[in-house]
């Protein structure tokens, strides 16, 4: 059979075996020799180190203000409304530019990185950081990876505490979203509980006249009022939510305009809500009087529970330096390039082969003849 008709009935197992059986030499001692450079080069690469540390993540917890929230029946939904904190969230917080901005300052990452703009190294950064949450036992994982050893556990550890310094300052937990809601509902009625206190001693009765009567009928109206006014803030929280013809919506509509009609009710029996004399100003500041304690008792109840979650975030394995290095693998690399090596150069034998055989045919020959002379024309 020709080298022609061969080709013609396409290439054999056999085929491909004799061109390679002809080169064996170039093949492996090619891949061999490619694959010691290979792991000579790996032993110029300077090693890599890599720390991992792990923690807890914080948990919702169920807590006490809850029971202490039927005081203020109205507003006790909004202890459960907030947004439960899950590992994804401590994980993005940890990759955020704030904790990142500054481990590079902290640990001078724009020297080490050899990096005139912030921007580079906070990529260098997020390339060596990888944070992992466990989805079976719940565990937020932490790997650095460095050139030191030493630097790459520091940078874990950091890691934690940038995070607890972070969650300080956000309302994240259910426990911090209380605490900062009451903590603005607190400072506003602080604000109108002294304006309060002013009008009533402007109108000329003097400050030990406030606990006498008329105190029973104020104050029974100043807490009727408070349970209004929370019935409102439950309301808009609703509707923030709900549609308004959701049944909880109607249940607490119907709720407030009960309150609303006893409350003018006593404002009818007093004398209107709308005097100005010594009794409206007083019931007025008992009203900011009974809110101002209400929310004083939350905002507290809030701070502590935030205090308990603060805690929470506990360190499961704390980063060591590594003794051994993650990267490069030298001997993987080796391996690998040699068996690379060897593939490229059997299929450029073999190419090759078949290249010549096809080229040698009488109808390519004459072919390739007629394309030699076109491009010498």
């Amino acid at each position: 059979m020709t080298a022609a008709e061969s080709t013609a009935e396409g290439a054999t197992p056999l085929d491909l075996l004799l061109p390679l059986a002809r080169r064996w030499r170039l093949l492996i001692g090619g891949s061999l020799l490619l694959g010691l450079l290979a792991l000579g080069a790996a032993y110029v690469v300077a090693p890599i180190y890599t720390a991992r540390t792990s923690f807890l993540v914080p948990q919702a917890q169920q807590n006490a203000a809850a029971a202490a929230l039927s005081s203020l029946s109205a507003l006790s939904g909004l202890a459960g409304g907030g947004v439960r904190t899950t590992g994804d969230q401590y994980a993005a917080l940890l990759q955020s530019t704030t904790v990142r901005d500054r481990l590079i300052d902290e640990f001078k990452l724009l020297q080490v990185y050899d990096e005139e703009l912030r921007y580079f190294a906070r990529r260098k950064l997020e390339r060596r950081v990888h944070v992992t949450v466990g989805k079976r036992d719940g565990l937020i994982a932490v790997e650095v990876e460095d050139e030191s050893p030493v630097r790459a556990a520091a940078l874990a550890n950091r890691h934690i505490d940038e995070l607890r310094r972070l969650t300080s300052t956000l309302a994240i937990t259910e426990a911090q979203q209380r605490r900062v809601f009451f903590e603005a509902q607190l400072k506003a009625t602080r604000d109108r509980l002294v304006v309060a206190q002013t009008a009533v001693e402007d109108s000329g009765v003097g400050a030990g006249s406030l606990r006498v009567e008329p105190r029973a009928a104020a104050e029974s109206y100043a807490k009727l009022k408070a349970e209004a006014t929370a019935a409102e803030v439950r309301l808009q929280g609703l509707r923030s939510t709900l549609a308004d013809n959701a049944v909880e919506v109607q249940q607490q509509l119907s709720s407030l305009a009960a309150l609303r009609g006893q409350l003018a009710k006593l404002e009818t029996d007093t004398g209107g809500a709308g005097q100005s004399g010594y009794i409206g100003k007083f019931r007025e500041f008992k009203y900011q009087e009974s809110l101002f304690e209400l929310f004083s008792r939350q905002y507290e109840l809030a701070r502590l529970d935030e205090s308990k979650e603060g805690a929470l975030i506990q360190v499961v394995d704390a980063a060591e330096p590594p003794e051994r290095k993650s990267w490069p693998a030298r001997g993987l690399i080796a391996i690998g390039v040699t068996l690379a090596s060897l593939l490229v150069l059997a299929a450029y034998i073999v190419a090759r082969h078949h290249w010549q055989q096809s080229a040698a045919a009488p109808a390519t020959a004459a072919k390739w003849a007629r394309l030699r002379a076109a491009l010498r024309s």
